[in-house]
This record gives C-alpha cells, structure tokens and sequence, in this order.
C-alpha cells in the first residue's frame, strides 16, 4: 500500500477518536443553550458536569463548582459513604427483653424493646419485617420464655439516637406529611400511617376525614380538606410535628367516587409500637396488666433512668445494608437517609444525631477528593432547602462508587428513568439527575445535572432536562 495513504488512513483514525468527545460536548453544549434561552429558565442556573467514566476525563462541564439545592440527589453522599464505612452486610438489632422475676407464667417487671434505629422495623417492604410477622415474633418469644402474664410497663428504648427527631431546615409544609417523618431509636412502619378521604359531591365541596387509628394517638384532627378539579390529583398537605397529638389536613383531593388516601407522618413511632405489642399479646392470650407504654420522652421528662432489661427473649436482625440501600435509591425514602446519617454518627463516635453524621460524611468525602466547601449538607436525604453541592462533587462520588466491592449493589439500586441509570432528586424550583451511562457506541459516561429556581411546570423542565441527556445515548 502507497505510504501516502497509509499516512492518511491512520491520520483520518485519529482525527476521528480525537474527534468524537469534542462531538458529543458541542451536542451537548447546544443542547443547554436551547434549554437555558426557553422563558422557563430566565430566572434559573444550570449545572452540567459529564466525565469519562474510564479515563475520568471531562466531556463537558458548566458551572460545575456552583453549589446548587441537589434534593434527592443527595442520597448519593450517604448512600455511597454508609456503604463504605458501615459495610453491605451491616445489620441492624431490635431486642424484646424484660426485668423482674417469671413466677407461675407470671412476669413480675417490666417488657422492654430495644430499638438501634432500624429504620425497616414494621416495613411492608420485607417480610421478615413486616408488623404482622414482628409482632408474632415477640409474642412467640413470651411464650417461648414462660410469661403468660404480666404486670409492669411496656418499655420501648428508643434512646440510642438523640431525641430531636428531625434535621434542621426541614419545613413546615413537609413534616406531618410520609416522606418528612424523622428517624427516631426506634422507628415503626417506616412511621409513616394512612389516612382516609371521602371527596364531597362537586368542586369545593368539604371532606370527611376518617379518624386515623386510635393507637396512633392523634387527639384532635382539625379537617379544612376541600374537594378539587376531577384529576387535580393529590394538593392536600397534613401538619403534625413530632411528638404531638393535634393535627390539622389542609388542601385539595380530586373529585372521585373512590375514597382518596394520603400518608402521613406518626408523630410517636416508639409508643405506637409499644400500644400495639401490647394489643398483640392481649389478643394471644399473654394478660396484660401494664401500667403504662413508655419511651425515653417520659424518662427524659420525669428525669427518671430508664433502665435495663435483666434477661433477653429475643433479637432480631435487620435486613442487610446493601439491601436496605436498595430500598433508599430505588424508592427514595428520605427516613432510610436520616437512619443512616444518625447510624454512621452512633456507630464511629458514640452519639446517634444528625449533626455528627453529616460531618462524618463530609469528613469522608473529604479524604477523596471533594472539598469540604463544595458539599455543605444539612442532612442525609436532601429534603432541606439549605442543602448545597456542585455537580463535580456528585460525579465523584459516582466515580468512587465504580472502584468498591459494593459497585453492583449500588448500581442497581439506581432507577432506571429516561431510559438511563441515575439518581433523580426534586423539591420546590429544584430538579437534579445524577448517574451512568453507556452510549450507543459503548462510551460510557459519569453525569450530574441540577437545576435551581426555574419557572412554571416541573413536567416540563424534565423534558427540558432529558433532551440534553439523551444526548449521552449517542443515537
């Protein structure tokens, strides 16, 4: 072959691999500039931040050191550091135990539950942990252990963790509500309850509230609940902090025949678990005389010690950490992050708060590569508003996840949305996505992209949002 079009053949390969990322960043660059000139985006910033996830080299980067509101894509911090430093087949424990003497199937003393902060305790998610299966559990291990009464209290030990239950710059509008329950040192059902709607006849009509649970102790439920435009889908919002009987439900449910149910928050997760063990063992013939359920609240409010238990019946193992993960990523439960959070600070200093844990996680992600600066966390869900991080700090910590052990796990806990592999994250003005992809032409890519305070229908700045990342599936 004439040297001359050898030259030529190998210069044209190499123009051609030189080529290709510089083809997929001005795709990518052009694809921005169309989403950032639409009215919905006048008032917002962007950040873009791609890298080779082999080689680790940038493909394209916008604003990619600004600290943004991540939301859920914040999960990928505690997600990946509980991972490392807890270890995938971390469990938590739950004990039934109690003190006194056992005589004539008598126990004489009181019942404790142990809580270590399980935050799977009473899921429906397992069926190891289901609240049907727990509770027969315990009451089997009763029996087992030759009480078939007792007089006493229900002790339920939920002080491994610190007694403020929720992280700070949590709002108003979200803590009575499922996905802002706190995480307590013992929590129950994922805390979170179902209440029931009746919509009126026509728009604007009130509606009928059915009382939640007797056993979750909401004294007074005060419904300004209105009935809305068929298909308006859920507007309601229910207000209850923890620790606190009196409820108010606000908002909107659409018009329907059907009943319409929303979820809640419990606002005593430890003491509803108590009520129930104590109903379950009535109705298996264990005779229950006792005086009271209590918690560390009474303890901490009577300046009372709470106590110990003499002797062990039973202790449960929690679902493995990768598998709870699983669970945290794919579902995006905001109680899973703060368990872990408080679960990391427990565990390597001692003290179960918020406060500890998220400086452990920054801490840690410090000692790879992501300035302290760059990821200012207020907790573990990104539920907060105050939350900042850039999208160079989320696509290194997706780096780091490729190079552990635990990579498979993670990766499949991520959803699958558009068509890719990533973590999605939303609250008021704010949507992020952060993850991996492989290109038609086997390319693979390490994203982030979050947006901050954009204008009118989130539904819309999605599509806006996938139509640069679809630039990534190189078809």
């Amino acid at each position: 072959m004439n040297h001359k079009l050898l030259i030529l053949l190998f210069c044209s390969l190499w123009l051609g691999k030189a080529a290709a990322p510089q083809t997929v960043s001005s795709a990518l660059g052009a694809a921005l500039q169309k989403m950032e000139a639409d009215a919905q985006m006048k008032h917002a910033i962007v950040s873009l931040y791609v890298a080779d996830a082999v080689t680790g080299e940038v493909v394209f980067d916008q604003n990619s050191q600004v600290g943004l509101a991540p939301a859920s894509c914040q999960k990928l911090f505690t997600s990946a550091a509980a991972l490392e430093l807890l270890g995938p087949d971390y469990r938590y424990r739950t004990s039934l135990g109690y003190s006194g003497k056992i005589e004539k199937g008598m126990l004489k003393g009181d019942l404790y539950l142990l809580g270590s902060g399980d935050p799977t305790l009473g899921s429906w998610r397992y069926d190891s942990a289901k609240e049907s299966v727990l509770l027969h559990r315990w009451v089997a291990a009763m029996g087992k252990g030759g009480i078939r009464q007792f007089e006493g209290d229900i002790i339920v030990d939920d002080s491994h963790w610190e007694a403020q239950v929720l992280p700070g710059g949590w709002i108003w509008e979200d803590i009575g509500n499922y996905y802002g329950a706190g995480a307590w040192g013992l929590n129950w059902h994922e805390n979170q309850y179902d209440l029931r709607m009746k919509p009126g006849v026509a728009e604007g009509d009130s509606v009928k509230v059915v009382q939640p649970a007797a056993e979750l102790e909401i004294m007074y439920l005060d419904n300004q609940v209105k009935t809305g435009a068929p298909g308006s889908g859920d507007q309601s919002c229910i207000y209850l902090p923890p620790y606190s009987p009196f409820a108010i439900v606000g908002g909107t449910i659409p018009l329907q025949k059907d009943d319409f149910v929303v979820s809640g928050s419990i606002p005593m997760p430890p003491r509803y678990a108590g009520i129930l063990l104590g109903e379950a063992l009535q109705k298996n013939e264990i005779v229950v005389h006792a005086k009271e359920v209590r918690t560390s609240l009474y303890f901490l409010r009577e300046k009372q010690v709470m106590g110990h238990p003499d002797r062990i019946l039973d202790t449960y193992f929690s679902p493995r950490l990768d598998s709870i993960n699983y669970w945290f990523l794919k579902k995006s439960i905001n109680l899973y992050g703060e368990a872990l959070v408080k679960t990391l600070a427990y565990e390597k200093t001692g003290t179960g708060s918020t406060e500890k844990g998220v400086v452990l996680i920054r801490d840690f992600w410090g000692s790879h590569g992501i300035e302290a600066s760059a990821i200012h966390l207020a907790d573990g869900s990104g539920l907060s508003p105050q939350n900042r991080v850039t999208t160079d700090a989320l696509v290194k910590v997706l780096q780091y996840a490729k190079t552990r052990p635990w990579y498979p796990a993670f990766y499949r806990a991520l959803p699958e949305i558009n068509g890719m592999r990533m973590k999605s994250g939303a609250i008021g003005g704010v949507r992020s996505y952060a993850g991996y992809q492989v290109a038609a032409d086997g390319k693979e890519y390490v994203f982030s992209i979050i947006v901050n305070n954009y204008d009118g229908s989130s539904a819309e700045v999605i599509k806006k949002m996938f139509s640069v990342l679809n630039v990534l599936k190189g078809r």
